[in-house]
């Protein structure tokens, strides 16, 4: 890899360590909240800065993938759902790396290919070659620019410091013997000159933001030199095969769901199972259709191209069954969770569930079509529905979905689970003011709420970063709430 240095590279690597600086303040100096929206401001605003006359590929789905990023940044400054926020710290940064090797790509290139996971692998390595080939320069122009006489100089002042250690070491307890407030001034030398490990600590985070910036950036801007396609030998699979393999696990269903088939729809408990084993068997017969059927359907499809004639159909025919089969299990686990809420009532894992199974029907509603229009195309649809759908449910607030729902169910019912609702995020505590203020008599609703009271008089005071619009709304609430 050839280096050439220019003025603007180094204005943008100061830019890049200013970006460290922003990244470790927004990331390490608390709990994240509103300060990972304003790093992706700054962060996009360096990368348009330094891309400004770049003539970007892919520019559709690059900018649905920005949307993305923006709006998956903004969910830690307006909602508070731990799961959320721990999955997006990954989420986001693999989205980020994505979308700028996608829009900087070669536009002959096709993103659904095998060939562009390697061209973001090897951009990857070349960042890091980059940054190991600009150390190397910068150490030889650092040494090149010195001056053999003031490394001389250098050489005897280290020389002298050296020499006069001992005799310092006599002369300042002589001194501290001789005088009690320089005594004083010298035992507080220490305190002022203290060595703090934990800013050794944030120089070497903003050092690793710095280069991991700049050196990826400045090679999204070089030539590719991986812009070979890969090519792999086609791999197919024997149409007779996958068709005996198709109607197997055909029979296998059609039997299942014949026998079960007044035990899924019924709304009635099979003897000697409780609501919850109930709920359970459900969700592993969903693990099931989701890891076995679905990957059975897209590698058949894949593989079976160059199959043509009765084959070909039989296949297409086989396969419509098992993903019809597969929507009738997805139906069932759907409705068994349904009578569990009813029993149990609501909560953030039940209704993510619930969610994830529409999201597998659609998914299978659009392969039933692919069974038989093989001009579409799967990878495409996988890829956009699923950031839609993730999108979707950090967006809608599953949170208050769930508070809503329990609310609901009390007045219908007067069953509430309101310690469930005091240990999720701060949407949970919301949900349980607005209950007591339509409410008050519900049976230890003061109490916990009294308890959330006390504790936000003695809890500490969080930094900017950690704001968010949530939590803040709690805490003003519950400072007008009149227990």
């Amino acid at each position: 890899m050839e280096l050439k240095i220019r003025k603007q590279d180094w204005v943008f690597f100061f830019m890049c360590l200013l970006l460290g600086v922003v990244a470790e303040e927004a990331f390490f100096r608390g709990q994240i909240g509103i300060s990972y929206f304003i790093f992706i401001v700054v962060f996009y605003s360096a990368f348009f800065w330094k891309f400004r006359l770049f003539s970007f590929s892919h520019q559709r789905l690059g900018y649905f993938v920005l949307i993305v990023i923006w709006v998956l940044a903004a969910s830690y400054f307006l909602y508070d759902i731990p799961l959320f926020h721990t999955l997006n710290i990954l989420a986001i940064p693999g989205l980020v790396i994505f979308h700028l090797a996608l829009i900087t790509s070669p536009k002959n290139m096709s993103w659904s290919q095998l060939s562009f996971i390697y061209h973001m692998i090897f951009r990857l390595v070349d960042s890091i070659r980059y940054n190991a080939l600009f150390a190397k320069h910068f150490t030889t122009m650092f040494k090149g620019s010195g001056d053999g006489k003031k490394y001389v100089v250098w050489k005897k002042i280290l020389i002298g410091l050296l020499i006069s250690v001992p005799f310092l070491f006599i002369i300042l307890n002589l001194l501290i013997e001789a005088d009690t407030q320089f005594e004083r001034l010298v035992n507080s030398l220490p305190d002022l000159l203290s060595f703090r490990t934990d800013y050794v600590l944030r120089v070497i985070i903003i050092f690793i933001y710095t280069f991991g910036f700049f050196g990826y950036m400045q090679v999204l801007l070089q030539k590719n030199s991986h812009n070979k396609e890969v090519r792999l030998m086609p791999m197919a699979i024997d149409g007779i095969i996958a068709l005996t393999v198709l109607v197997l696990l055909d029979l296998v269903y059609i039997l299942f769901v014949a026998v079960q088939f007044k035990y899924f729809f019924s709304g009635t408990l099979e003897a000697g199972y409780t609501y919850a084993e109930y709920a359970r068997r459900g969700f592993f017969e969903l693990l099931f259709v989701t890891l076995i059927n679905l990957s059975v359907t897209t590698t058949v499809i894949s593989l079976t191209k160059s199959v043509q004639g009765i084959i070909k159909n039989a296949i297409r025919a086989a396969l419509s069954i098992l993903v019809l089969s597969s929507g009738v299990l997805l139906i069932s686990a759907f409705m068994r969770m349904a009578m569990y809420e009813d029993a149990y009532g609501f909560t953030f894992t039940r209704v993510l569930v619930q969610s994830f199974m529409m999201f597998l029907l659609i998914i299978f509603a659009y392969t039933l079509v692919k069974i038989w229009l093989e001009k579409l195309s799967l990878f495409h649809f996988y890829f956009i529905s699923a950031l839609i759908y993730y999108v979707g449910i950090n967006v809608i607030n599953i949170d208050r979905m769930v508070v809503d729902r329990n609310i609901a169910r009390y007045e219908e019912t007067g069953k509430i689970d309101i310690h469930y609702l005091n240990y999720m995020s701060p949407t949970g505590t919301l949900g349980l003011i607005d209950l007591y203020e339509k409410n008050p008599n519900v049976t230890g609703l003061e109490e916990v709420l009294q308890q959330r009271k006390e504790e936000k008089k003695y809890s500490p005071n969080r930094p900017w970063q950690s704001y968010n619009l949530t939590r803040e709304k709690v805490y003003e609430k519950l400072e007008k709430l009149d227990l």
